[in-house]
């Protein structure tokens, strides 16, 4: 009995433990298959509903910023969210592609759009180190780069892989790697490989070697941290595992992969894609592009061809610099930016420097530097920046000599040199210099006569600095460059180059403000009875003021408005004459060239052209021309005869330095200084090349006793037209009919029988015979006078020169 019971009760136990062991079967078979049940139910209840459209994918519309290019095709500015360049796939190198795949995703065209190997390791990587790993093919990261968000959840990883399957269900491989590579962001604002390319190396995409392909390549994963420009080691250490896994995967043989590791690079880092300093004309695009598109202009994909030529801009810009800083320089240093404690610890001292660099950055080639030690004879400074930056650099004597006084036992304490103090250094040859950032504003502009197009465009010495367009904003007083204008306008009325002007003191001054107006020259001497010829290339003031006295300020002021002045900033009183009124330098440019093209009227302009994504214009210039649909307003003979005079300027008058540095004929122009010399001008033109210099401060004071407009403005137009005129032959300009000669010049045909303006405020006795014959034998040399007995003089080269010039 007991072995039965024993055996039921045996059979019972078997009986209970089989039923357990089904139990755990059906949990551990259903667990799985009720969580598959929840999370297939998640995906269809849940997720798939939340699911953006892949619209943004397949009518795929990159944001594209504006660019603005010479009309060279130099790029010269760009705006907008995003930097890209859109390059279709069979364009983009295959080198370049396999470098993305080997590092990114080798089994790109193989998998379906997800790699459940590689998310099944990163699922337990994972959950042993807080979601630190991704596994996102290419298609995968296409899903989050374009439909979703970075934010790292198990949520947005299933989107990605239904999104992927979706993306590779309407698109091509080539489609999504296309997307991929044309939208990644890679540091820098760059977005997509083919500005990634221009960013760093200057290149486009089909000039990149292996190494660079490679180190673009290796970018994806750190773009803002690891690129070459913040981080070059890191960069390339990136760069070395995208290599070894191409040659791992056979797309490079033994011999390309050494070749690639061995490859130098050059970074061109911040001066990458704007090699052409041209802010400011920039600027003005960008606004006139506003107020025609409005905000789409930064994500549309426009393109802007200006009438900017870049050897001109770089010319002027370059022109500009080096006369503002050569004033600078002759009225003495100013003394440090900052004066700050050098500290002893190296830690600190690394501290010190970047807040340097943050607060005191670099203008152009201005470099900020950090005084280490100082003497009279050796200054030693830390470079905090470029690619100069240095941890000491020895400054000889032969550049010491602007902040000479600062190294002086006895400098005042703000002035001083010594460690710590922040100053600006300058590559002068094969050695540096001590330099400082100017304070003086300064312009230049230089435009085609013919038509109007600006060639050349700078307002202002550095545009970080002040974003003030002086070639447009700039309201300033013209000084003596308005004289042509007020002769041009006595022309008309019957005076001639020829017509004698006193140079004396007014004999009954006139009234302004309440205060009797006696004005002089700027040297204060007086010439007597001289031709408006001579008044005009010596700059007389006083000759100017009695021309103007004679065909009155009203007349003047309606003349002025030919050239395209504003009548009402010249107020038609006798201070007219010396420029007393108010225009900008672009104004300026625009009367200079009624001269230059023979007496037409041209509207500068600076947009050429406007194209959309797809390369369709949308609005193209359509400039008049001199001498064909331009207005003619100035008798071809009145711009001959200036044209003459303002030669002469040139020539041997206030302006010789440039005539002769330059070295041409066909040079003509003015310059001008406003009272107690507040603005320095040079306006002229060779050939049909019209070129404007100002130079003052935006707060007007005096720039210097001894400066004027030949000192301040003249030097910036005369280096910038050497250049610029540099490969243009010397320009002829034929001389108009009725032109007579008359008293060795040339006047209108209908004022040389007499009715002509002879002399003006001459006393009787010096406006006879006796001065006329002087000047008679002075312009035509070799020819005796009437009743005269005496031998002919000998001809001088200036007498010749002169001849020449007037009668051929």
């Amino acid at each position: 009995m007991p072995r039965q019971r024993t055996h039921h009760t045996s059979l019972k136990q078997r009986f209970d433990r089989l039923k357990g062991s089904h139990k755990t079967w059906l949990l551990l078979l259903g667990a799985p298959a009720l969580a598959f049940l929840l999370l297939a139910a998640y995906i269809l209840l849940i997720v798939l509903p939340g699911l953006p459209p892949i619209t943004a994918l397949t009518e795929y519309q990159p944001k594209m910023p504006l660019r603005i290019y010479t009309a060279d095709n130099v790029l010269i500015g760009e705006f907008g969210e995003e930097r890209r360049d859109f390059v279709p796939i069979d364009r983009i190198p295959q080198k370049l592609r396999d470098a993305v795949l080997a590092v990114e995703d080798d089994d790109f065209y193989q998998h379906g759009g997800v790699d459940y190997p590689g998310l099944a390791r990163a699922l337990l990587a994972n959950l042993r180190d807080s979601k630190s790993q991704g596994a996102s093919t290419i298609t995968m990261q296409v899903a989050r780069n374009f439909l979703l968000t970075r934010t790292k959840t198990y949520t947005r990883k299933l989107r990605e892989i239904l999104l992927s399957y979706r993306i590779e269900g309407q698109l091509s491989k080539d489609q999504i790697l296309e997307l991929y590579m044309n939208q990644i962001y890679l540091g820098e604002r760059a977005y997509g490989f083919s500005t990634a390319a221009s960013a760093y190396f200057g290149k486009t995409l089909d000039q990149l070697n292996v190494a660079e392909a490679a180190m673009l390549a290796g970018l994806p994963k750190a773009p803002s941290t690891a690129n070459p420009v913040v981080n070059f080691p890191r960069a390339k250490q990136r760069q070395q595992h995208v290599l070894k896994r191409m040659r791992k995967l056979d797309m490079l043989t033994e011999q390309e992969y050494q070749q690639a590791l061995q490859q130098d690079l050059e970074i061109k880092g911040a001066a990458r894609r704007i090699q052409v300093r041209a802010e400011h004309a920039v600027e003005l695009v960008r606004q006139a592009m506003l107020a025609r598109y409005g905000e789409e202009i930064y994500t549309h994909g426009y393109t802007v061809i200006t009438t900017l030529t870049a050897a001109d801009q770089q010319a002027a810009y370059a022109a500009l610099r080096r006369g503002v800083l050569g004033y600078d320089q002759r009225h003495g240093y100013r003394g440090p930016e900052a004066q700050l404690r050098w500290p002893a610890a190296a830690e600190e001292q690394q501290a010190l420097l970047e807040r340097v660099r943050q607060e005191h950055p670099d203008n152009g080639d201005l470099l900020s530097a950090v005084v280490l030690s100082a003497s009279p004879k050796l200054v030693r400074v830390a470079i905090v920046s470029g690619a100069d930056a240095k941890a000491e650099t020895e400054i000889g004597a032969a550049g010491l000599r602007l902040a000479a006084p600062a190294l002086a036992p006895r400098a005042a304490p703000a002035l001083q040199l010594r460690p710590g103090s922040v100053i600006r250094v300058q590559r002068q040859g094969k050695q540096w210099a001590i330099v400082q950032l100017p304070e003086v504003a300064a312009a230049l502009v230089a435009l085609n006569a013919r038509n109007g197009a600006i060639q050349a465009m700078v307002g202002g010495f550095d545009f970080s600095r002040s974003q003030f367009d002086h070639v447009t904003q700039a309201w300033r007083q013209p000084g003596s460059t308005i004289k042509p204008f007020i002769y041009s306008a006595a022309l008309e009325q019957g005076f001639s180059p020829a017509t004698v002007v006193n140079d004396a003191p007014l004999e009954n001054p006139p009234m302004t403000d309440g205060k009797v107006w006696n004005p002089g020259n700027s040297d204060g001497n007086f010439a007597g009875p001289i031709p408006m010829r001579e008044g005009l290339k010596r700059s007389r003031n006083l000759v100017s003021i009695r021309i103007l006295q004679k065909i009155t300020p009203t007349y003047a002021q309606s003349h002025l408005s030919r050239f395209g002045f504003e009548p009402e900033r010249h107020p038609a009183n006798l201070s007219m004459a010396l420029g007393t009124g108010s225009m900008t330098p672009m104004q300026m440019a625009g009367g200079y060239a009624v001269f230059a093209n023979g007496g037409y009227r041209i509207e500068p302009y600076l947009i050429q052209k406007v194209l959309d994504a797809q390369g369709k214009v949308l609005g193209q210039a359509n400039p008049v021309t001199a001498g064909e649909e331009a207005e003619r307003v100035l008798d071809p003979r009145n711009a001959w005869l200036m044209d003459s005079m303002m030669r002469d300027v040139v020539a041997s008058g206030t302006a010789s330095s440039a005539g002769q540095r330059l070295a041409r004929q066909d040079l003509a122009g003015k310059t001008g200084t406003t009272d107690e010399a507040m603005d320095g001008w040079f306006a002229g033109y060779g050939g049909q090349l019209v070129g404007v210099a100002w130079m003052g401060y935006d707060q007007p004071r005096s720039l210097g006793g001894r400066e004027a407009g030949s000192t301040l403005a003249l030097p910036i137009w005369t280096d910038f037209m050497r250049d610029a005129l540099r490969r243009q032959p010397q320009s002829q300009r034929p001389m108009p009919e009725g032109l007579l000669q008359v008293d060795g010049d040339y006047q209108y045909q209908e004022y040389a029988s007499g009715a002509g303006v002879e002399s003006l405020g001459v006393p009787q006795e010096e406006g006879g015979g006796g001065f006329w014959n002087q000047l008679f034998e002075r312009i035509i040399p070799g020819i005796p006078l009437p009743g005269s007995q005496q031998p002919a003089p000998k001809e001088s080269p200036e007498d010749k020169r002169m001849r020449e010039l007037y009668f051929g």
